[in-house]
């Protein structure tokens, strides 16, 4: 299929971003996806064992849609319309990829070297994947939520705590870039 869409631009995916969050307080609802998660885990019965999970899951049905508007976005959105392009990089990026060894930077949207079957299944990959899904966990239980949920919903209901945790969710971020990075991959 030829049918590719170039990215919306800001004025028009932010005044829709707003509109939903002011519909979403109207109707107080709040948005993000960790919720989903222990809405899922409720369904499945897990409040049976884990006090955290025991709540009327019934009533977070609605943010179920969020989830599933996402795989089948990212579906389309990858199937039908993409088109492979390079991405213009910083060539200073590059230059730090390229020390970690790795090769065609920019060709696709994530590296083989951190996503591809080899790399995902060796040891080292399925260590990356094991602490760093426990530490994604744990921060968003300890956070109250994820960075969805607090930058878009929690920062667009003036919620300071919200404010705080993206403020942390980017201070880790750039440790995670700066720091630790170099030394899983150097």
């Amino acid at each position: 299929m030829d049918f590719i869409l170039e990215p919306w631009p800001w004025y028009v995916s932010g005044p829709l971003i707003a509109l939903t969050m002011f519909l979403l307080l109207y109707f107080g609802k709040e948005f993000g996806m960790s919720a989903n998660l222990r809405t899922m885990c409720s369904m499945a019965g897990a409040g049976k064992n884990v006090k955290f999970f025991d709540f009327n899951w019934k009533a977070q049905r609605w943010n179920l849609t969020v989830v599933l508007g996402a795989v089948i976005g990212g579906f389309i959105a990858v199937h039908f319309l993409s088109k492979p392009i390079d991405i213009d990089l910083n060539p200073d990026t590059v230059a730090a990829l390229e020390a970690f060894g790795w090769d065609n930077i920019g060709k696709s949207l994530v590296p083989g070297e951190v996503y591809g079957q080899e790399a995902v299944f060796s040891l080292k990959g399925i260590a990356i994947l094991v602490i760093g899904g426990f530490l994604v966990g744990f921060g968003t239980r300890y956070a109250g939520g994820c960075t969805s949920g607090h930058a878009i919903s929690g920062i667009s209901n003036l919620q300071v705590p919200s404010m705080v945790a993206v403020v942390g969710f980017f201070i880790g971020g750039l440790i995670m870039t700066h720091f630790l990075l170099p030394l899983i991959f150097g």
